[in-house]
C-alpha cells in the first residue's frame, strides 16, 4: 500500500473516533484549507447539463461534490463506510464578484482578477490572465494591503500549495518527482507539457499544467519576493509542490492559512487530451475535478490540523455563461459553488447539510479569513460584505478582525 493510501486509511479512522467529542459551538476556527476550483456555476438558468459549460449541482459527472451536499458523502475506512456530510454546509446564493440581480454591473473576468480579489478585496484593474511579471503586460501589485501580508505581520503562517511546480528535470524533460525543499522557487511563470516519466497522482495522465493566474499570493511583491524565480528568493518556502501537503499534514506542519490549487486538469478548467473515463469536453473537466476532491479532502480531514478547529473551503473562481447567446453570467440567476467542510460547520438539518440562502461573494470569504485570524483593517470590498458565519456553528467565526 502506498504511503498516501496508508496515511489516508489510518488517519481517517483516527478522525472519526475523535470527532464526536468536539463541542463545535465552544470553539473558533483556527486552520483553513482553501481548495481553488475553476469556471463552473453551481446553478444556472438553462442548459444545465447540455453542451458547453454545465452546472455542478445535480450533475452526474460530479458525484462526490453532490454527495457532500446531499448528505451521502462517505470515506471508506478498512472496509467500513463513514458519512462525512455531517460536517458539511454550503451556499445556495454565492455570486460572482460585483454581480447584481440584473447583471448590470462591472464584469470581473477572466480568472486572475478573482484570485487577486480573494487576497485583497479588489482586482486593481486587472482584466487578463497574465503572469505577474509578464513581458506582454505585468500584473504584479506593490501594495501590502492584502491578506497574506496581514497574516505574516500578525505572526500567522500561510502557504500556497500548487500542483506541478518544483518538479525534477531529467534529460531535458520534467518528471513527476518533487525537488528537495532547498530547490523550491516562487512559481512566477505558467507552464505546461508532458512528463518524461511518471503520471499525475489524481488523474493518471502524463500531462501537467501550472497556471500562475490561479495562485493569488504570487501577484504581490511582498509575498512573491520580486521577479526572482530562483531558490534564492526569500519567499520560496511559502510555495510548495502539492505533494508536500500530505507530508505536512502527517507531520502537523501545515500553515494557519493554506491555499491549494490543483493543476488545470484537476481544477475543472481543462479536459485532458486523451479524455477521462470515457468523457470529453466539459463533462471530462468536471469529473477530473470531482475525482481530485474525492481523494484529497479525506486526507485533509484525517489530519490533526483539521480535527483541531480546521475548515476546508471548496471555492470556485467565477461564474460562466451557460452557452446561450443572451446569457449574463453576472446576474443572480447564476450561482457559484461554495462548500464548507469542518467539525465546526453549521449542524445538519434533519440529516442533510445546511444550505445557506445568504448572498455571498469572494469578499465574504476574505472578510471571514480576516475575522478568523484577527487581522485588519478589512480589505477593499470585504468591508461591504457579510461573512460566512452562517455556514459555521454559532461562535466559531469571530465577528471582528
Amino acid at each position: 500500500m502506498s504511503h498516501f493510501k496508508c496515511f489516508h486509511v489510518l488517519s481517517v479512522f483516527a478522525l472519526f473516533t475523535t470527532l464526536g467529542n468536539l463541542n463545535a459551538s465552544a470553539q473558533e476556527v483556527k486552520k483553513i484549507f482553501v481548495i481553488a476550483m475553476e469556471n463552473h456555476n453551481w446553478t444556472q438558468p438553462a442548459n444545465q447539463f447540455g453542451p458547453g459549460v454545465q452546472q455542478i449541482y445535480n450533475n452526474p459527472n460530479a458525484p462526490f461534490i453532490n454527495s457532500l451536499v446531499k448528505g451521502t458523502a462517505s470515506a471508506n475506512v478498512n472496509g467500513s463506510t463513514v458519512n462525512i456530510s455531517q460536517q458539511v454546509a454550503y451556499a445556495t446564493a454565492y455570486h460572482n464578484v460585483l454581480a447584481t440581480p440584473s447583471g448590470n454591473n462591472p464584469h470581473i473576468h477572466p480568472s486572475e482578477p478573482s484570485y487577486i480579489w480573494a487576497e485583497a478585496g479588489d482586482y486593481f484593474g486587472v482584466l487578463n490572465d497574465n503572469d505577474p511579471y509578464s513581458a506582454r503586460g505585468p500584473t504584479n501589485q506593490n501594495t501590502s494591503l492584502h491578506l497574506s501580508t496581514f497574516l505574516t505581520k500578525a505572526g500567522k503562517t500561510w502557504r500556497s500549495y500548487q500542483e506541478d511546480i518544483d518538479l525534477t528535470s531529467k534529460d531535458g524533460q520534467i518528471i513527476n518527482l518533487p525537488l528537495p525543499q532547498n530547490q523550491w522557487t516562487v512559481p512566477l511563470t505558467s507552464f505546461f507539457g508532458v512528463f518524461g516519466s511518471g503520471v499525475n497522482e489524481y488523474n493518471g495522465s502524463k500531462q501537467y499544467f501550472y497556471a500562475a493566474k490561479h495562485n493569488p499570493m504570487v501577484f504581490f511583491t511582498d509575498t512573491n519576493g520580486g521577479n526572482n524565480s530562483t531558490p534564492a528568493n526569500p519567499l520560496s518556502s511559502h510555495y510548495a509542490p502539492l505533494q508536500q501537503l500530505t507530508t505536512n499534514l502527517a507531520n502537523n506542519t501545515v500553515a494557519d492559512y493554506n491555499w491549494i490549487t490543483p493543476d488545470q486538469y484537476n481544477d475543472m478548467h481543462t479536459p485532458l487530451r486523451e479524455g477521462y473515463k470515457g468523457l470529453t469536453g466539459d463533462a471530462a473537466e468536471i469529473r477530473q475535478g470531482d475525482d481530485f476532491l474525492s481523494r484529497i479532502i479525506p486526507v485533509i480531514m484525517a489530519s490533526d490540523a483539521y480535527k483541531n478547529h480546521g475548515a476546508i473551503i471548496i471555492w470556485f473562481d467565477e461564474s460562466e455563461p451557460n452557452g446561450l447567446a443572451d446569457d449574463n453570467a453576472d446576474d443572480f440567476n447564476h450561482t457559484i459553488p461554495e462548500i464548507v467542510i469542518s467539525p465546526l460547520a453549521h449542524a445538519n438539518i434533519k440529516g442533510t447539510p445546511y444550505a445557506s440562502p445568504l448572498n455571498y461573494t469572494h469578499s465574504s470569504d476574505l472578510r471571514t479569513m480576516q475575522e478568523i485570524f484577527h487581522v485588519g483593517p478589512l480589505l477593499g470590498d470585504a468591508a461591504n460584505a457579510i461573512d460566512l458565519s452562517d455556514l459555521f456553528a454559532t461562535g466559531t467565526v469571530p465577528k471582528k478582525p
